[in-house]
């Protein structure tokens, strides 16, 4: 009935009154069902923003950092904060990080870091750039197929494997490409072909991969608008071209231009060095590319041409036989998110017009069953510890463990594994243990509570011949030694 009153023309009323009332009443319909379908994406994002930061402010308060990656984007963002060149030590002392990864988006957070200094400020942002992400992907999905519908990419998307693993994995420059990538291929199912390219653009000070990724949303464009706007498909030709340039100038010039054997650190991964070369472990890359596919879009996005905005991603993860990137662990699939979920949207809303009678009637369940499948699938992922009281509890040999690592003062050098990198970042000059460095630091501190490093003077001893250490205090299984002089 409300949706007959929305479209009914003023045609006054029976005592031949103007009919306003009918229209301020027409209003308030409005008021109540159209804001409130407008209102889903944000609402989606900001459950999504609350649960990806509690899962990782969480698990950093638990002092259960998975790797030193936190560590080295806080000495790279603390760098920018203080207009200085972003210097991670972590990588090797002086290292500037551009040498490594070319990700100078990281800059953006340097005003926020500038206020609250501290490793959580990285997570938060993370957490909020990928719910960010959800936003276009559920209100395009809902413009082309319903509220229903695209509320269920929306929660899909936010639930999938990919950005889950992600929000649990510390923090990566990638959280930056995620809603670019939205925002991109929402314009392309809404014919904005200049703001696809726009949005597609950036990608390339993101990570120096990225470049083609900005490449293959340009060719979606051409491809998309070719016959409704040819020079907008020429103008994507050329952006698809600036990404490749950009790709090859960032890979040949500009990080061996910042890196110190003049080089570029992970060609030697694209292989491995495996005999096989890219067909090494060839069954678990099919299994990744299947978790990709199968419970995100039910393969139902291989007919859609938004997919080739994966290919790039997926190409250079399947060259290489580093499992790091072919596995389903890690940050790398969560670009490929916001990728199969408007790839679904747009092979739902193209199936209407499918000759294919079983593909018209089946087409349009696939948005519930990808939601379905993700809400499933949660239990064994990430978001699960949101139901774990541990995951809200600080143990007493983490505070024991915090109480040491602040006995060392701002400003000192210190050696650390990862423990205790992501406490000590934010106010110190922080190196990474292991091997013998042209530093000497004034402190060591690891994480010796299964017993790895042996004797731990003994293993700093090992790591600075000549240098004598002796502990300065061991809590929570963490072992903190001092220089002597």
């Amino acid at each position: 009935m409300s949706g007959v009153l929305l479209t009914l023309p003023d045609q006054g009323t029976a005592d031949g009154s103007s009919g306003a009332g009918e229209h301020r009443r027409q209003g308030r319909l409005r008021g109540r069902i159209l804001p409130r379908r407008a209102a889903d994406p944000y609402l989606l994002a900001a459950a999504l923003f609350a649960a990806y930061t509690v899962l990782g402010v969480e698990r950093y308060r638990r002092m259960e950092t998975l790797s030193w990656d936190l560590g080295i984007f806080e000495q790279a963002v603390r760098a920018y904060a203080h207009l200085q060149a972003p210097v991670a030590d972590l990588k090797g002392p002086g290292t500037n990080i551009l040498g490594d990864h070319f990700s100078p988006v990281t800059a953006l957070l340097a005003p926020a870091y500038r206020l609250f200094p501290t490793p959580v400020t990285l997570l938060v942002a993370q957490a909020a750039l990928f719910a960010l992400a959800a936003v276009p992907v559920t209100r395009v999905s809902a413009r082309l197929l319903g509220r229903g519908p695209g509320l269920a990419v929306g929660v899909a998307y936010g639930l999938s494997w990919g950005i889950q693993r992600a929000a649990d994995f510390d923090f990566h420059e990638i959280c930056f490409a995620v809603p670019l990538i939205a925002f991109s291929l929402e314009a392309v199912l809404r014919g904005r072909w200049r703001a696809a390219l726009l949005y597609a653009v950036p990608l390339v000070l993101v990570k120096e991969d990225l470049g083609m990724t900005t490449a293959a949303l340009a060719v979606v464009v051409a491809v998309r608008a070719r016959r409704v706007s040819p020079r907008a498909a020429r103008w994507a030709l050329a952006v698809a071209v600036l990404g490749v340039v950009a790709t090859l100038v960032t890979l040949t010039v500009v990080i061996p231009s910042f890196n110190t054997t003049g080089g570029y650190d992970y060609w030697s991964k694209v292989d491995g060095g495996d005999a096989a070369g890219p067909f090494a472990a060839w069954h678990l890359k099919l299994r990744t590319l299947t978790w990709i596919l199968l419970p995100t879009t039910g393969l139902l996005a291989l007919r859609s041409p938004l997919l080739l905005a994966a290919l790039p991603t997926l190409g250079w993860r399947f060259l290489s036989s580093d499992d790091h990137y072919w596995s389903t662990a890690w940050h790398y699939s969560a670009v490929l998110m916001p990728v199969v979920a408007l790839a679904l949207t747009d092979a739902v809303a193209t199936a209407r017009h499918s000759p294919r009678a079983w593909l018209r009637t089946h087409a349009p369940k696939l948005p519930l069953c990808a939601a379905v499948a993700a809400l499933a699938l949660t239990p064994s992922l990430p978001l699960e510890a949101l139901t774990e009281p541990g995951t809200y509890q600080k143990k007493p040999q983490v505070a024991a463990a915090e109480a040491l690592l602040a006995r060392i003062p701002d400003g000192a050098t210190v050696e650390a594994d990862i423990g205790p990198i992501a406490r000590l970042t934010s106010r110190c000059r922080v190196f990474w243990v292991g091997s013998a460095r042209p530093v000497t630091p004034r402190y060591i501190a690891i994480d010796n509570s299964d017993g790895w490093a042996g004797d731990p003077v003994e293993y700093a001893t090992t790591l600075h011949p000549g240098a004598r250490y002796t502990v300065a205090g061991v809590a929570g299984g963490y072992v903190l030694m001092k220089l002597q002089s």
